[in-house]
């Protein structure tokens, strides 16, 4: 009997794999730290070279993942430990509590509408609110509602709360409303063992922090944003609408700078290129000339890394279509104008070799891009950079040091979305392999893989 498949990482690349691994009739596991599957490309508006909508390409992958009864989702969840070798991993696993009933939950968002508490949304990296009680974003697979409970008023009360309510429970409004009696505030971790037969990495990556590179002035100063805070001012469901709007007064910038290699190729931070902030720069430049009439789009960097198809015509349409400025130089620094909030670029212009500056309303970093590593496995080996050591990457660019694990994704280097689904599809099948065993073998005779 077929042995299931653990996938850690429910981004588009831990999607894949598992709708692959689904369709070959292998049982799968596909667990994620979050409480809905998406990952990173959930928050993104659109993709490039063709500007298609993020969310047109990866809702149906996630609506199809429901459809699977051979894929069983562990949200809100953790691996503790692996042990044991291929086709035979023992994994524990720790489920974090949810405080909702998800067998229970409809998802119709009464308790959020109710909740009193407001703290930062991290789906939309801080830029505006969310509630204690809350779905990760609109079109959430499982759409569960979580309790946070380090900022919820029942669970967690500030110390001054609880000392004047004096022993009384505090709040508890989502248990009021909600319709199927779902809230659990009793709830507690649980852990759970699996036996797999092999186990696929997808964790995906995480944005490098651009506060370590003080010269650009993020925290700083209010108009300056990483890429993906772009995404989500450009995205219909981000907190704005759709509207780029700045921070400091809440009108449309005029003039928007990206600045790229962010924290990449920077003996001082991390020496390799991230592989893809050049084409989301000019794709998001782009969408800034949809947004906001008249906006004037400038594109600071040392080389412009086009290597994908369509990628070298997607930069020529930017500068010729929608006139984006392409300035080959690197910014030394950034200042604030106390007054305006603008900011003061000061740049090298490597044609001219000349030291220049600039004032721009809004500046965008391309910060690099850190992988996301689970700390659990022992003996996987990993590169200089901290990604996941790959067997051989050109000959089998999936396996890692211990057999029967693959990695997918920006686990195992930095790269785009179709270089992500494209190796998930190809540890799919290696998994498959394993979990199968001697079901594969009739292939050899001319059979057909049936499930």
């Amino acid at each position: 009997m077929a042995k299931p498949v653990l996938i850690i990482g429910a981004g588009i690349a831990g999607i894949q794999a598992a709708l692959d691994l689904a369709e070959l009739g292998v049982d799968v596991y596909l667990l994620d730290k979050k409480p809905s599957i998406g990952g990173k490309m959930a928050q993104l508006d659109k993709t490039f070279p063709t500007l298609d909508c993020a969310s047109c390409i990866l809702t149906p992958k996630m609506a199809a993942i429901l459809k699977y009864k051979n894929i069983r989702l562990l949200m809100y969840s953790e691996v503790e430990s692996v042990v044991g070798e291929a086709g035979d991993f023992r994994v524990r696993i720790r489920m974090k509590p949810k405080y909702v009933d998800w067998d229970k939950c409809t998802g119709c968002g009464t308790c959020i509408q109710k909740c009193p508490r407001k703290v930062p949304d991290e789906f939309n990296l801080g830029l505006n609110d969310r509630k204690a009680i809350y779905i990760l974003f609109p079109q959430a697979v499982p759409r569960k509602a979580v309790i946070d409970a380090e900022n919820c008023l029942r669970l967690n009360p500030p110390p001054e709360l609880k000392e004047r309510a004096k022993g009384r429970e505090l709040c508890g409004v989502c248990e009021i409303v909600c319709p199927t009696k779902a809230i659990r505030y009793d709830d507690k971790p649980k852990r759970i063992e699996l036996n797999v037969a092999s186990i696929i990495i997808a964790t995906g990556g995480e944005v490098y922090d651009p506060t370590r590179i003080p010269e650009y002035g993020y925290g700083k100063y209010m108009n300056v944003y990483t890429h993906l805070e772009f995404e989500r001012l450009v995205s219909a469901t981000g907190p704005t609408g759709g509207r780029i709007l700045r921070k400091s007064d809440n009108k449309e910038p005029k003039k928007i700078a990206w600045i790229q290699c962010v924290g990449s190729r920077d003996r001082r931070f991390n020496h390799y290129c991230s592989a893809f902030c050049c084409m989301a720069s000019t794709k998001e430049a782009i969408l800034a000339k949809e947004h906001v009439k008249g906006v004037d789009a400038t594109i600071f960097y040392m080389d412009i890394r086009s290597f994908g198809k369509g990628f070298n015509e997607f930069v020529e349409r930017a500068k010729e279509e929608f006139g984006i400025r392409y300035i080959r130089g690197r910014v030394v620094k950034i200042e604030e104008e106390s007054e305006t909030k603008n900011l003061i670029v000061y740049y090298e212009d490597t044609f001219e070799s000349k030291l220049k500056k600039d004032v721009f309303d809004m500046v965008v970093l391309a910060t690099a891009i850190k992988p996301n590593i689970p700390r659990v496995i022992e003996g996987l080996a990993l590169d200089e950079d901290g990604f996941i050591k790959l067997k051989d990457p050109y000959l089998d660019p999936v396996s890692t040091s211990i057999e029967g694990i693959y990695v997918i994704g920006i686990a195992a280097s930095a790269k785009d979305i179709p270089d992500s689904v494209s190796e998930a599809s190809a540890a799919a099948i290696r998994a498959c392999q394993l979990a199968k065993g001697k079901e594969l073998e009739v292939l050899a005779d001319g059979g057909e893989l049936d499930g």
